[in-house]
């Protein structure tokens, strides 16, 4: 295999991590809910369940379903997604402005680390809460409450990973003047971004930005496999 097939092949794979990273987003979101009425009560900010309810519903569960259907364990697996989208934007954002695109999947890849702690943790809560005799439940509530409050390490790993999706809002600053790109297309993506960073864990709001992030993308992708064909 040459280096133009291998580069080929790079740009194909990046153009499909762009549409198929927010389409699991929106899985991962929409999994949050128990009904569309549920989906449909909107917050402006993010209002965590008791701990008490969540923590008993898990221990009650027993770890009786697949790992995968947890929406955290979906998000998880697809950060390299993540990353190999990132990096096709760059590779589209450098014709134009490199510093600003550079500075965009930086932050992004950055990022990235500190969401896979985000997801990793509730993912290993979610699973580990599953094993937990019920004579525990007091102590595991605390222990849940605890580990899962906004201050100190949560809360730092939680802020870190906002840097992911404010680089995808640099990057797609960056495309503003790349040719073949529509600038409506970037500012869907900036929009999108913006949804995810002024309403953070507020679930129906991340599904809505999934949503503007797959319209922003879909024309990024196109553009990502054009040239790949002319390589």
């Amino acid at each position: 295999m040459n280096a133009l097939t291998i580069n080929r092949f790079t740009r194909q794979m990046q153009a499909l991590a762009l549409v198929g990273l927010p389409v699991l987003w929106l899985l991962m979101f929409a999994l949050h809910f128990r009904s569309l009425a549920d989906f449909l009560v909107f917050r402006l900010h993010y209002v965590p369940a008791p701990a008490a309810d969540k923590v008993t519903h898990l221990i009650a569960a027993q770890n009786r379903w697949p790992m995968i259907h947890d929406p955290h364990m979906i998000g998880y697996l697809s950060l390299p997604l993540l990353v190999l989208g990132a990096f096709g934007m760059h590779s589209l954002g450098r014709r134009t402005n490199p510093a600003l695109a550079a500075l965009g999947v930086s932050l992004t890849v950055i990022g990235c680390i500190y969401i896979g702690g985000v997801f990793g943790l509730f993912t290993a809560l979610t699973r580990g809460l599953g094993d937990v005799d019920a004579r525990f439940s007091e102590g595991a509530t605390a222990t849940y409450a605890a580990v899962t409050a906004d201050h100190g390490a949560y809360g730092l790993t939680r802020g870190l990973a906002q840097l992911a999706l404010l680089g995808i809002a640099v990057q797609a600053a960056a495309l503003w003047r790349a040719p073949g790109i529509p600038r409506w297309a970037t500012a869907a993506v900036a929009f999108g971004c913006a949804l995810f960073l002024g309403f953070w864990d507020v679930d129906n709001l991340m599904f809505v930005g999934s949503l503007w992030l797959i319209a922003g993308f879909i024309p990024i992708s196109r553009e990502l496999r054009r040239l790949s064909a002319e390589i």
